[in-house]
């Protein structure tokens, strides 16, 4: 189950929907062996594409250090999906190389009628993909 705080759900929907017709990426870093979602990390999508994201490999090298000088890991990578649900797609499951990950996908598009977005949790694992529950919570 991921457990992710109000503020954190609502920072990753609004940059699934600033970045909308393009898919929005990021991720949320938190401390080390703790699978607590702390801090927000907007990316911004090199691919500059609506079916497709990629992060930019500087940008994510800077990442990973920073994470590394904190003692922080990626606990949640999310991206977006404008015109499809948020499942995972083949090249989504192919990239997942995190897997003690959350990868949490937000659909732009209503694709079953409830709405302008889905927020969706996935252990990826092996090419493996299992949904899981999401509990949003005021505070940890």
């Amino acid at each position: 189950m991921l457990t992710i705080t109000q503020a954190l759900y609502d920072q990753i929907v609004a940059h699934a929907r600033a970045d909308h017709p393009d898919e929005a990426c990021g991720v949320v870093a938190g401390p080390v062996g703790e699978g607590r979602p702390e801090r927000f990390i907007p990316m911004l999508n090199a691919a500059r594409s609506p079916t497709f994201y990629e992060f930019d490999s500087q940008d994510l090298l800077k990442l990973y250090r920073e994470m590394d000088d904190r003692d922080e890991e990626p606990v949640v990578i999310y991206h977006s999906h404008t015109a499809t649900e948020a499942y995972p797609s083949r090249t989504d499951i192919t990239y997942a190389n995190e897997p003690g990950a959350h990868y949490v996908l937000v659909s732009t598009a209503d694709t079953d009628g409830a709405g302008d977005f889905q927020f969706r949790s996935f252990r990826i694992l092996d090419g493996e993909v299992t949904e899981e529950e999401v509990k949003v919570v005021d505070a940890y």
